[in-house]
């Protein structure tokens, strides 16, 4: 998986904001405070939530 250093700086987890690292096995990204995690599909982070996903 490749993704631009820029791009990394500025997304945030959709539901607590926190800073999201990469996970390259899974091809996704993981939130470092709340258990959501991303996937990465074609190189483009698909960043939707689930309805049942906590809100802060």
């Amino acid at each position: 998986m490749n993704l631009d250093a820029s791009l990394l700086e500025i997304l945030v987890c959709p539901v607590c904001r926190s800073r999201l690292a990469v996970d390259e096995e899974a091809s996704a990204l993981v939130c470092a405070a709340c258990p959501q995690t991303y996937e990465v599909r074609d190189g483009i982070p698909v960043l939707t939530v689930a309805d049942d996903a906590p809100n802060s």
